[in-house]
């Protein structure tokens, strides 16, 4: 069984969890140069004062201009404090507001960036018509923001969580009333075939490559997302077949089709035909880059082949590429595929010697590692370095770490990484609450689970239907319909504003009196 003991150090740096300098001391501590240290400082900031709005009880608006006034703001800061929004899972509706905000500063030039990550935000919690609010505002007021990477945002979440018919009426709404100035060609084809690709609605796919493309005339990267898309839904065959097809037809293939090829038979664990199509590769002066080296890198650990994969990855600096973050973890993930977690670990030790730095994936593959090799120091050793380096993991490691700590009757930790993420600023997902809330009310500590849920719906954020119904239960139990009360009149103030959600909870039913 796996448990994490705390250390005389650990302690000490969950100590500073409390502590509201802890941030600002952390970025200053870094060797980051004085004005990276002050954007990220005043992006944390921002980022937690915004996630801290009460929602909807009180507007954004005056509590921005009253922390930042317009003229304090970069492109820079803005650019990041959305980032960091999108990171964190912060209300969309806040978002929005901010980026509105930003619109005022007459120094300002608003960037494609900023939108795109405002369109984002907005369209992953499904708020479409707030995103084509903003659309037809930028329409008026910045048109050159409109890139075919916002369209490319859009489409695909409706893609996602609409219908065919939608997806289609969106494009030509954008077609016809958004992106007015633009002739819509080849590229805004592959963007609405790219929407169903990567949802991995293949028929749809077909359907509107059948439909539009005489219209448009397709081209090489019509083609790839195409194959990509067949990738994506793991058929092989469909991968192989459509490729000939288009070989047949005078298509020519460039270095991204053999890396949508190579991926398809790395994933499927055909190591050696990935191999053989790499050497077909160079042998058609088509030369790999760093994404293909990097792609076989991953497929030599799903075969559990390390010696491969390091000879591959020795391969980079041999063609003159420089290996990145992405290479090193594909490297470490087959470390840890086949056990060798010290090695793993090594090249942790030389991403720092090199700077290059650690992502999500590096912490994500290496704490998988550890807890498959039952590594207990090495697991600790490795989140007190997250904790110290102060870097804020994504939803799915956040959602591991709760797990492990709940499961482990380490509530000691779970808290405390619970008061970490919203110390800076950061609005966890609701499976984290569920583990969490689950943990605490099965071990009597109401208190600490009322307050975790009360942060969640302060910060605009929908709690789930379970973790509401194990509160319930737990707080009629232990004579706290008060904070009961608070829960429901959050639960139904939020559901004023936000649209209603399959799975989270809706608050007590209109005829139950709360005694």
């Amino acid at each position: 069984m796996l448990s994490l003991p705390i250390s005389s150090k650990a302690n000490q740096i969950l100590q500073l969890f409390n502590n509201k300098l802890f941030t600002s001391i952390a970025f200053i501590s870094t060797s980051l140069p004085p004005s990276s240290v002050d954007i990220e400082i005043q992006v944390q900031r921002l980022t937690k004062i915004i996630n801290e709005s009460p929602y909807p009880d009180k507007p954004l608006y005056p509590v921005l201009s009253q922390q930042i006034p317009p003229t304090a703001l970069s492109t820079s800061i803005v650019e990041n404090v959305l980032g960091s929004l999108f990171g964190t899972h912060a209300n969309g509706l806040k978002a929005s507001e901010f980026f509105r905000y930003t619109l005022q500063a007459p120094h300002l030039c608003p960037s494609a960036d900023a939108f795109e990550k405002t369109l984002h935000i907005l369209t992953r919690m499904r708020y479409f018509d707030k995103a084509w609010e903003l659309m037809e505002e930028i329409k008026k007021k910045h048109p050159s923001l409109l890139t075919i990477k916002s369209m490319s945002i859009v489409l695909s979440r409706i893609a996602r969580f609409q219908s065919f018919e939608e997806t289609l009426e969106a494009f030509e709404r954008m077609e016809n009333d958004i992106y007015i100035s633009n002739k819509f060609g080849t590229e805004e084809f592959n963007v609405l075939l790219r929407a169903f690709c990567t949802q991995r609605q293949m028929k749809e796919a077909k359907s509107v490559f059948n439909k539009l493309h005489s219209r448009f005339d397709p081209n090489t990267k019509t083609m790839n997302i195409l194959l990509l898309g067949f990738k994506e839904s793991a058929d092989i065959t469909s991968v192989e077949l459509f490729y000939h097809d288009l070989t047949r037809r005078g298509f020519k293939p460039n270095n991204i089709t053999y890396n949508i090829r190579i991926d398809a038979y790395c994933k499927k664990g055909s190591f050696g035909d990935a191999l053989r199509l790499f050497e077909a590769m160079e042998r058609e002066n088509c030369f790999p880059t760093l994404q293909t080296i990097t792609t076989l890198i991953h497929g030599a650990g799903v075969v559990r082949n390390k010696s491969k994969a390091k000879e591959l990855f020795d391969e980079i600096s041999r063609r003159n590429l420089q290996a990145d973050t992405g290479a090193y973890n594909a490297l470490i993930s087959s470390f840890v595929r086949c056990r060798d977690v010290k090695s793993a670990a090594d090249l942790m030790n030389e991403m720092d010697e090199k700077n290059v730095s650690h992502d999500n994936v590096t912490y994500h593959t290496m704490f998988l590692g550890f807890i498959k090799s039952k590594d207990i120091d090495g697991f600790h050793g490795l989140y007190q370095m997250m904790i110290e380096r102060n870097f804020m993991p994504k939803t799915k490691t956040v959602v591991m770490l709760m797990k492990l700590f709940c499961e482990k009757n380490e509530i000691g930790l779970a808290v405390n990484l619970w008061v970490y993420l919203i110390e800076r600023g950061y609005c966890p997902h609701s499976h984290v609450l569920n583990l969490l809330v689950t943990a605490l009310c099965s071990r009597g500590r109401l208190e600490e689970a009322f307050e975790c849920s009360k942060q969640m719906l302060e910060r605009g954020r929908h709690i789930s239907d379970l973790a509401f119904q194990m509160l319930e239960r737990c707080l009629r139990e232990g004579e706290g319909t008060e904070k009961l009360r608070t829960l429901d009149h959050l639960i139904k103030r939020l559901g004023t504003v936000l649209p209603p959600s399959k799975g989270y909870a809706t608050g007590l039913p209109d005829q139950t009196n709360v005694k």
